[in-house]
């Protein structure tokens, strides 16, 4: 499983790269089956999601080729629509292939997929979906069989802006005869990005980013080359641990505009923050302010990734900041492990009151999710001591290179396999 070993205490400093956005480039690489014309994307992380992803892509009969962070695509000899259980429990995004099996082959074979146990996160929306376009869907044994030779385009309205069924929606529409409505679509700047990418090869897709998204079906997509966006929630992560340490960081390749939300709670934690179109940097004070109540909502409101980060800044700060998680019921599990550090942390259904003490002390922690590992990660950062993360094979399913990052830039991590 892998640990990281962290020597606290020490001043970060420099500029750091933001990786591709792993929420971003998921659902592109998928999008890729429905093109079925060679693509290639840049800027895509790399991440054992991202290597699991093109591992259906491969098993699907797709040519992959990956040099550097680029990765080649060429779904144009595809033959096959069923994807093997191992591959689609690996990870929850693996469901988008839903949609762009069903454009691509008329069909799609698959389980229920796997992921973080952060909490429920129900797929009904994505089948209520897919049978207002028309699919057929039988269920047999855990195998979930989907059918529609072509689909027809109709007006969805989703009970949550749920980003999952949004994609799904829009690469099962994308050769449907007629226009497809989704209302209360998701808006984050992922759903833009895979708009963007599948606009390039022809698509015909707007309000991308609003509550409600067209998609007029096409005929024929093509070939393209896409750059996938920067990462939010690393470029999150990056801030905090330069806000735990009282440092000072540059950031290049993010987009500020992605993470408004973010930098008004590290404003009010007493960080400086000065952004220009592709940079940011952070000043923080040599401790931090309680951040008053947060809660987390759908994008463009508080993100449940930067849940766990904003609680590791939140337990060293002057004073008590209460966080509200509103998207999933099983995401407070690194609290109990930033109390055995010395936080001081309730957790009463879905609140968290967080006092914030002195200073953390070194421990033997644990990492129960992707976000979670990050955050016990940027506590041992600034923790007077020791720590010792476990679980980090959690960590590398969606950051890319990160103890070396963090070492370039003044941590002190050892990882150890």
């Amino acid at each position: 499983m892998g640990r990281f070993i962290i020597e606290g205490g020490r001043k970060l400093g420099g500029r750091l790269r933001v990786q591709g956005a792993k929420n971003s480039a998921l659902p592109i690489l998928a999008a890729t089956v429905a093109v079925g014309r060679p693509c290639v994307i840049h800027n895509c992380p790399s991440l054992t999601d991202i290597n699991s992803t093109l591992e259906i892509l491969k098993a699907l009969g797709c040519e992959v080729h990956r040099s550097g962070g680029s990765v080649s695509v060429d779904s144009g000899r595809m033959i096959m629509n069923d994807i093997p259980d191992e591959l689609m429990r690996e990870m929850r995004s693996s469901i988008v292939f839903l949609g762009a099996l069903l454009t691509r082959t008329g069909e799609a074979h698959i389980c229920a997929p796997g992921g973080c146990d952060i909490g429920m996160r129900p797929i009904d929306l994505h089948f209520f979906a897919m049978e207002k376009l028309g699919v057929s869907l039988t269920e047999e044994y855990g195998r979930i069989c989907c059918k529609c030779a072509k689909t027809k385009g109709a007006k969805i309205t989703l009970s949550f802006p749920s980003v999952g069924a949004t994609e799904n929606i829009i690469l099962a529409s994308l050769r449907c005869s007629g226009v497809t409505t989704i209302i209360n679509a998701a808006r984050e700047p992922e759903i833009v990005d895979l708009a963007m990418f599948l606009n390039s090869c022809g698509a015909r897709i707007s309000g991308a980013g609003e509550s409600t998204v067209y998609i007029e079906g096409v005929e024929r997509l093509y070939p393209t080359q896409y750059t996938v966006m920067p990462d939010r929630i690393a470029a999150c992560t990056f801030m905090t641990a330069a806000a735990v340490t009282g440092s000072d960081l540059l950031l290049e390749e993010v987009a500020p505009n992605h993470i408004a939300p973010v930098l008004q709670c590290f404003e009010t934690c007493g960080c400086k923050i000065v952004t220009s179109s592709n940079r940011l940097r952070i000043t923080a004070p040599d401790r931090l302010n309680s951040m008053g109540t947060i809660r987390t909502m759908p994008y463009p409101g508080f993100p449940t990734d930067c849940q766990s980060l904003i609680m590791t800044m939140a337990s060293t700060a002057v004073g008590t900041t209460v966080i509200c998680e509103n998207i999933f019921e099983n995401r407070f599990r690194h609290a109990a492990e930033l109390n055995r550090m010395g936080a001081d942390i309730s957790v009463h259904d879905k609140i968290a009151v967080v006092n914030g003490v002195d200073r953390l002390q070194g421990a033997a922690v644990c990492a129960h999710d992707l976000r979670a590992g990050a955050a016990l990660t940027v506590a041992g950062l600034c923790a007077q001591g020791c720590t010792t993360v476990d679980n980090i094979h959690f960590i590398d399913r969606g950051y890319e290179f990160f103890e070396k990052n963090l070492n370039y830039i003044g941590a002190k991590i050892k990882r150890i396999d």
